[in-house]
């Protein structure tokens, strides 16, 4: 192998030394290029993927704890993201296939995922839902086809997408109160009145390109590389709106990805096909080479804005970040 001397340290000795025996498995299988049983043999019956199936409900959703049914969709996401992403389950297992037909019910006839901002559009989030059930196994599903149309649809005239609802955009003066309200009120209109010549946001465009990045097909087409070329334009630089706006945005991780950040961003950027030649590429690895730590692992966050203070959990999400940076380089450089 030879892009782990890219670094300083060997990032894949603190990934094989894990406790973690998710972590310890991709590490073997991506990493090493090793031979490894099926993860429904090797991570499926593990403790805690075993436990967030025992709190599913018969409708496929799980509960948000204190929360109502409006939380219902986010904690049904989000533990599905745990599921797919760090313990590799697709729709071959009942839990998961019932939790992903829970998230087709909310799509909507346009073609959108709905309810993650009231009844307003939420492009960055139909994003995210769509990468995920598309790693689930629905890639050739019908339902994914019509989300992409919608998608692209939903695009600024420059190629990207908005943080938030395009449909805000052509407001004047609209206040951060009038959202609140708007976001609450399930029953309220959708807001349509666009001005696509606004420029994008690469905090909403680099979660809606997850989804193009996901798909076999859809991650060779003239819209994703149009779409990559412009978040890969913005690395570690001010966003063009007030949300996520500050650049320290870009250097706070979390796994499985959500939020737009280097590592999710590069992810997506490596699989559509920029190369590591590419300047704004490799100013990003670089970045990764340089900030490195001792242990041979990356911190959660090198923000002066989002401090994460070290305890167990941060400890746990280390590795999967890590192991998500050497993913990227693996894919460049092996």
């Amino acid at each position: 192998m030879e892009w782990p001397k890219k670094f300083k340290y060997d990032p894949v000795k603190p990934l094989i030394e894990s406790d973690n025996p998710a972590v310890f498995y991709f590490t073997q299988r991506d990493l090493l290029q090793r031979t490894v049983a099926a993860p429904s043999v090797s991570l499926w019956t593990l403790q805690i993927p075993q436990r967030i199936i025992s709190r599913q409900e018969p409708g496929g959703y799980w509960k948000a704890l204190g929360k109502n049914e409006d939380y219902y969709l986010i904690e049904t996401f989000k533990l599905l993201q745990t599921l797919v992403y760090q313990y590799e389950f697709d729709i071959s297992h009942p839990a998961v296939a019932n939790g992903c037909e829970y998230l087709f019910s909310r799509q909507t006839d346009e073609g959108d995922f709905r309810g993650f901002l009231g009844n307003q559009y939420a492009p960055y989030y139909t994003g995210l839902v769509m990468a995920l059930l598309i790693k689930a196994g629905y890639a050739d599903d019908p339902r994914i086809e019509k989300a992409f149309q919608w998608l692209l649809s939903m695009r600024q005239n420059d190629g990207g997408w908005v943080i938030g609802s395009p449909g805000w955009l052509g407001i004047p003066d609209f206040k951060w109160s009038d959202i609140t309200e708007m976001v609450s009120d399930k029953n309220a209109p959708t807001l349509k009145s666009f001005d696509k010549s606004r420029p994008f946001a690469h905090s909403g465009t680099g979660m809606v390109i997850r989804a193009f990045a996901a798909h076999p097909q859809y991650r060779k087409s003239p819209e994703a590389l149009q779409a990559a070329q412009l978040l890969k334009s913005h690395f570690l630089k001010s966003d063009n709106y007030n949300s996520y706006k500050h650049p320290d945005n870009w250097i706070r991780f979390e796994y499985p990805f959500w939020w737009n950040n280097l590592t999710a961003a590069l992810d997506s950027v490596s699989l559509i096909g920029i190369p590591p030649t590419d300047p704004d590429v490799r100013r990003a690895l670089d970045w990764f080479i340089a900030n490195q730590t001792e242990t041979g692992l990356w911190k959660i966050s090198y923000s002066k804005i989002h401090k994460s203070p070290p305890n167990n959990k941060t400890d746990e999400e280390r590795l999967w970040i890590s192991l998500a940076i050497c993913r990227v380089f693996q894919r460049y450089f092996s």
